[in-house]
């Protein structure tokens, strides 16, 4: 009967090992996706902001149909989940990357067109 009993509580452990490995993987992919979600959240405010500047005359701090000169508040530029810069930046369209404070492998990289659209997703790291 001791030796049923040590086999069953060892089997027990290693179930209950097996169960957390299982938690953790999953709690891993889950934070992965809410920091891409977060990050792609904060591109669009980006794509916004940016249409705005482009749309204002230059009389009231605008680009008055061009994007250059548009720069990211710097809340958003360094914010909590990821660091946004601008790789270029035309009259008529910016290509900004996103880089994951959480796994700086991560990047998402957009272009946004005149209209202020996002374009061009590309993914890399374990945002792919």
């Amino acid at each position: 009967m001791g030796q049923q009993q040590l086999i069953l509580i060892v089997l027990a452990v290693l179930i209950v090992g097996i169960a957390i490995a299982a938690g953790l993987g999953l709690f891993s992919a889950n934070t992965t996706e809410e920091n891409k979600l977060q990050i792609i959240n904060d591109l669009n405010t980006i794509s916004a902001l940016a249409r705005k500047y482009r749309m204002r005359p230059l009389t009231m701090a605008g680009g008055a149909g061009s994007y250059v000169g548009f720069t990211f508040p710097s809340v958003i530029r360094s914010s909590r989940t990821a660091n946004y810069s601008v790789l270029s930046i035309a009259s008529d369209e910016i290509t900004v990357v996103a880089t994951s404070f959480l796994t700086p492998t991560n990047k998402i990289t957009v272009v946004i067109d005149s209209k202020g659209k996002i374009s061009s997703w590309t993914y890399s790291g374990d945002f792919q």
